[in-house]
């Protein structure tokens, strides 16, 4: 009986304990619910406060840099002047057609292997496709000042547009002197030039390089400072641009000072048949000027070779042109002088030499062929004359030459 009673009360305390575990789990279990979504929200929280804190903390650390920035600005710009406010970008002007065909200034900076390469450029097409007026350049290759300035600017009066000046005057020349107009601005880049030596071709390859450069320039003389005119501006323009012949002088003279002069090594480039003398005062035309400063053959050899008694102010461009363009050229030089006394030099023209009947008789004395035809005008210019006869020249001038009309 005890042991029945015993095991039933055993049996009811088991069971109580079930039912105890039973109502535990069923209590647990909402609370595991909860506490997963208590956990989820937290966590939920702890996710945006922590995005909120980031931006929050970015800005303030971009805030105090620009505070930074504005303090240190300030204190630079306290310690220092404002600077002005920056200029719109210049305005680059076109390049028009106007523009592109203006002579540069004579007052460059080129080289001479820049300007002759420069003034080689030819056009193909030959005609022109604005209106041109077709100048000569006067080209004087002198020491110093041009001594005769006074009486080139009567001759140039009144023809402003029909001519263009180029002075190439030793670099020693002392400028300080008063330019007269024509001259003025007009002193090309020189060199030291020595009477006789290669450098004095230099010296006139040089302007025939600078006159180039202007595209209107037709007709090419060069003169020294002790040259004048024989007629008036209008004389002289018409009978070089109507002309269809360049004025190179050059003959064949036998003898020590003609082929004499000749030295062996330049052959075979230049043989002894060819070899010309010539006087170096030249009238040519553009395609000429620009065979002569774009020659790579021929000087080179003269450079080389033509030392010492060669001269070869004498014997280049005669020899250059009779070699190449024989059949353009005219043989004679358009400026007069006078051998007639011997020596190195020509004569010189003081003031007592200067009469009327003087300047008329170079102005008709020779007689030559122009343009197939013969003519007593065979010289347009003159050399040698001294300052000293400037007086009497200006006085003679306006009368027999006619620089008035």
């Amino acid at each position: 009986m005890c042991v029945s009673l015993c095991a039933k009360a055993m049996k009811n305390q088991i069971q109580n304990q079930n039912s105890i575990a039973m109502a535990i789990k069923l209590f647990n279990t909402p609370l595991n619910i909860l506490n997963l979504l208590s956990s989820f929200f937290f966590f939920a929280c702890g996710i945006t406060c922590g995005i909120i804190f980031t931006f929050y903390f970015k800005n303030f650390s971009l805030n105090l840099q620009v505070i930074n920035g504005q303090i240190l600005n300030y204190s630079s710009s306290s310690s220092q002047p404002l600077s002005p406010p920056l200029s719109p970008p210049p305005v680059i002007p076109r390049l028009g057609f106007n523009e592109y065909i203006k002579p540069p200034s004579v007052e460059h900076d080129m080289s001479d292997e820049e300007l002759l390469w420069r003034a080689s450029m030819v056009p193909k097409v030959k005609e022109f496709p604005f209106e041109r007026v077709p100048k000569v350049a006067f080209m004087f290759l002198t020491r110093g000042p041009v001594l005769l300035a006074p009486l080139w600017e009567l001759f140039f009066k009144g023809h402003e547009g029909l001519y263009s000046i180029y002075v190439h005057s030793d670099p020693s020349y002392n400028q300080s002197e008063v330019e007269s107009p024509f001259s003025h601005g007009r002193r090309i880049p020189s060199k030291e030039v020595e009477w006789g030596k290669v450098n004095m071709v230099e010296a006139e390859k040089r302007l025939l390089a600078n006159a180039l450069l202007d595209i209107s320039n037709q007709r090419f003389v060069l003169l020294s400072e002790a040259c004048i005119p024989l007629f008036n501006f209008s004389t002289i323009y018409t009978y070089l641009m109507n002309s269809k012949k360049n004025f190179v002088e050059t003959y064949d003279l036998p003898g020590p000072v003609g082929r004499g002069r000749y030295h062996s090594r330049m052959s075979p480039t230049i043989k002894l048949q060819q070899w010309r003398k010539g006087s170096q005062w030249f009238e040519m035309d553009r395609d000429l000027a620009v065979e002569v400063v774009s020659d790579k053959t021929y000087f080179p050899v003269f450079q080389k070779h033509c030392m010492g008694s060669c001269y070869a102010d004498e014997h280049y461009l005669p020899t250059f042109v009779s070699m190449k363009f024989g059949k353009r050229n005219s043989g004679r030089s358009l400026t007069w002088v006078d051998w007639s006394k011997g020596g190195p030099h020509p004569a010189r023209f003081h003031r007592s030499d200067v009469t009327a009947e003087f300047l008329e008789k170079l102005r008709s004395q020779s007689r030559c062929e122009y343009n197939g035809e013969k003519t007593r005008v065979c010289h347009l210019f003159a050399r040698k004359f001294t300052p000293h006869a400037l007086s009497r020249l200006l006085i003679f001038a306006p009368k027999v030459m006619q620089f008035n009309h």
